[in-house]
Formats: structure tokens, C-alpha cells, sequence
């Protein structure tokens, strides 16, 4: 392994691109990559030549989820609250553009973000549930901005689905082809207004942050600890069925 970033980032026109660039795991969740990633909103957010951020990424995975091969099971569920919260509370708009698969915690983070678009090729999936474990903090802003009908079909079910239906449901806002015109929109926006737009519209999530995160932390903790967990991530890595599987 080499030192290279995970997380890479130019401006373009006032806008921070802070692309995941970790495709050897799929862009999973790892410490190392929410650590960057923060950093780099934070930055963004200290610059005032910055009007708003755009995620993307590299490969054919927007993100995986957490890192199962990495370990850290106590630490991952609180770094993932915090990366959320950061995306929340960011006076910057953040818009996010899938090209590519999203797993678990990925749709947590898309979600989080203000404006998540997706390409034709993306696809989306809560794959906690066949693991034995639960979406538990990704639900905090899944929750909030789709369906709660839709979100509770595959987040109960694991099954896959596509932009159109990520759009319907609310989980992405538009197709990757509207991008243009919302970066134009918000580099014709004034700064002030757009920070106090952004504290408006993710009003309901920050309440949810601060009501729930913790019990979703230790929920999320204790599933991952549990017998069902370890047996389902194990038949995941070696690409096999769970014994409950029919």
C-alpha cells in the first residue's frame, strides 16, 4: 500500500471537488477515509472563495459502507455519525454525484448530502439487513429526506434498485444530468444566502442528529458485535449465502 490519498480535491469556479479516490475497496468507509474527507470539507468550508462542494468519485463504487475488512467495529458507527453531521452542518452546499454503486453506509452518505444526483449507472442497496446488522446510522438522514414507505421496503429487503427509482423516492434528487445547472445556480447565489438557506432546509436532520444518533451508535455497535453479524459478514467476504438465506 502506498501513501496516496484517499480522498483528492481541486476548485473549479468556486466549487470544491472532493473526489473518493480508494477503489481497491470500493471506496468503503474506512478511519482514513472519513479523516479526509473531513478535513476536506473542512477546508472548503474555511474558504471564502468556495460557494459549495460537489462529492464524486472514482471506479465503478461511489461507497461500499464500512470497511469490513478493516476492522474497528466499535469506532465506525461514530465516525459515520460525525462525517454525517459535518455534511449537515457545512454552511457550504454539498452535492454529491453517484456514477456508480452505492452500498449500506454510502446511501447514508449520499443522503446526507444537500443535493445527491446519480448517473444511469449507478445502483443502490441497504445490504445491512442480509448481514445481520441494520442500517442504523445511515437511516439518520435516509430517514429524513426519502419515502418513509420506500425506505422501509429496501431497507427491510436489501434489494437493489436504480436511479429512476432513487430519484422517485426522494433518496437522490435528480439525474446526474441536471449537475450543470445546479452548480450554475449555486455559483449565481450569495454566499450569505446559501448558508442561511442550507441552516433552513437541514433544520429536520440536526434535530434528528441530535435526538437519535447516540442510541443508532450503540445499536449499530451491538449488532456488528453479535453472532448473526460476525457469521453474515464472514459468508459476504468469502462470497457465499448466510445459513439463513432460502
Amino acid at each position: 500500500m502506498t501513501d496516496a490519498p484517499l480522498v483528492r480535491r481541486h476548485t473549479d469556479l468556486a466549487v470544491a471537488v472532493l473526489t473518493l479516490d480508494s477503489p481497491h475497496n470500493r471506496n468503503a468507509l474506512s478511519a482514513a477515509l472519513i479523516a479526509q474527507l473531513t478535513e476536506a470539507l473542512d477546508a472548503a468550508d474555511a474558504d471564502p472563495q468556495v460557494r459549495a462542494v460537489l462529492l464524486t468519485h472514482t471506479g465503478s463504487t461511489f461507497c461500499a459502507g464500512a470497511d469490513l475488512k478493516a476492522g474497528g467495529i466499535r469506532s465506525g458507527p461514530r465516525l459515520l455519525v460525525e462525517l454525517i453531521t459535518r455534511i449537515a452542518t457545512l454552511t457550504k452546499p454539498v452535492v454529491a454525484r453517484a456514477d456508480g454503486h452505492v452500498r449500506a453506509g454510502g446511501l447514508g452518505l449520499l443522503a446526507a448530502c444537500d443535493i445527491p444526483l446519480a448517473g444511469s449507472a449507478a445502483t443502490f442497496a441497504f445490504t445491512e439487513v442480509r448481514l445481520g446488522l441494520a442500517a442504523a446510522v445511515a437511516s439518520l438522514p435516509v430517514l429524513v429526506r426519502a419515502d418513509p414507505r420506500a425506505a422501509a421496503r429496501y431497507l427491510l429487503t436489501g434489494e437493489a434498485f436504480d436511479t429512476a427509482e432513487a430519484v422517485r423516492i426522494g433518496l437522490v434528487t435528480a439525474h446526474a444530468e441536471a449537475l450543470d445547472g445546479i452548480l450554475a445556480g449555486l455559483r449565481a447565489s450569495s454566499p450569505q444566502g446559501l448558508a442561511a438557506t442550507k441552516e433552513i432546509t437541514t433544520a429536520q436532520l440536526r434535530e434528528r442528529i441530535a435526538a437519535t444518533s447516540a442510541g443508532l451508535e450503540q445499536q449499530s455497535i451491538a449488532l456488528f458485535e453479535s453472532a448473526d453479524a460476525a457469521e453474515g459478514i464472514k459468508a459476504a467476504l468469502e462470497r457465499r449465502d448466510p445459513p439463513w438465506a432460502i
